[in-house]
């Protein structure tokens, strides 16, 4: 079975119902910066979100608390279309790609993504096709038996992307996953990302400060205002052109930067008039 058939489709009242709600999300720290105030979101399933703001203005602090790697301090996150664990998290529905791959340096390319599965029960044997199969879609079939030394940055967090879809999840998580790569690569890698949210239908939230990087692969893009964070602007970007070299040479990309550009100037209290 084929990463996009990895799930079933869903009736009719589920595919109605949101993926995740965030309602009034407030978080404060023990040193008491505030760094969520009456954030709320609503994400659809198969959407494709950016979570777009500077530096310090709670995003990835955001994404953290949807993937239950942080608590609230007020408010609440609804899963209307998953089961619940008892920690109130939907039952492996959530794949993370963090700002660094994260890979264990004593590990293969193959170990590094058998670990999620490994976690669970499942035997290597067992493992052993779906993790050849998700190293094809990211392109590393053939450096299954690397180690994360013989890899470039890139391909690294290549491999980490591969060790999140492994699980089959309906949500996956970006934290600036590309922001230290350069942009050639990080270009390839946004490519990569959008084919494997086309094929799969899986729903991405992604966390970036680019807004040339939100722009080329959102359907949608939240703005953030900072100190302390919440939402300041949630608008969809429709495209009838493919997303691709030509797409970044467009008038209607363009377009998309500046809507996205002038929204984040607006978050962060500036004005576009010098």
């Amino acid at each position: 079975m084929s990463l996009a058939e990895t799930k079933a489709a869903p009736s009719k009242d589920i595919r109605r119902r949101p993926l995740v709600v965030m309602q009034s999300l407030s978080k404060v720290f023990s040193s008491g910066t505030i760094a969520l105030s009456g954030m709320s979101l609503t994400v659809e399933s198969g959407e494709f979100i950016s979570l777009l703001g500077p530096s310090g203005c709670g995003k990835s602090t955001a994404l953290r608390i949807i993937a239950g790697l942080g608590d609230v301090t007020s408010g609440k996150i609804d899963w209307p279309s998953s089961r619940i664990n008892s920690k109130g998290l939907p039952e492996g529905d959530i794949g993370f790609v963090f700002q660094e791959p994260t890979l264990m340096p004593w590990k293969t390319v193959f170990g590094n993504v058998y670990l999620p599965l490994k976690l669970r029960g499942v035997s290597k044997a067992e493992a052993s096709g779906r993790i050849m199969e998700v190293l094809a879609t990211v392109g590393l079939q053939d450096f299954a038996s690397a180690y994360p030394r013989e890899l470039s940055g890139g391909m690294k967090m290549r491999v980490s992307i591969a060790r999140a879809l492994v699980t089959k999840p309906k949500l996956l998580l970006m934290d600036e996953p590309f922001a230290a790569l350069d942009e050639i690569t990080r270009q390839k890698l946004n490519d990569d990302v959008l084919r494997l949210w086309k094929a799969t239908g899986i729903t991405v939230i992604f966390v970036t400060h680019s807004v040339f990087e939100s722009a080329y692969l959102s359907n949608r893009i939240v703005v953030m205002k900072a100190r302390p964070g919440r939402v300041h602007a949630d608008f969809p970007l429709a495209t009838s052109l493919e997303r691709d070299s030509h797409y970044r040479t467009s008038e209607e990309y363009r377009r998309a930067c500046e809507t996205a550009s002038r929204s984040l100037i607006e978050a962060m209290g500036g004005s576009e008039e010098h």
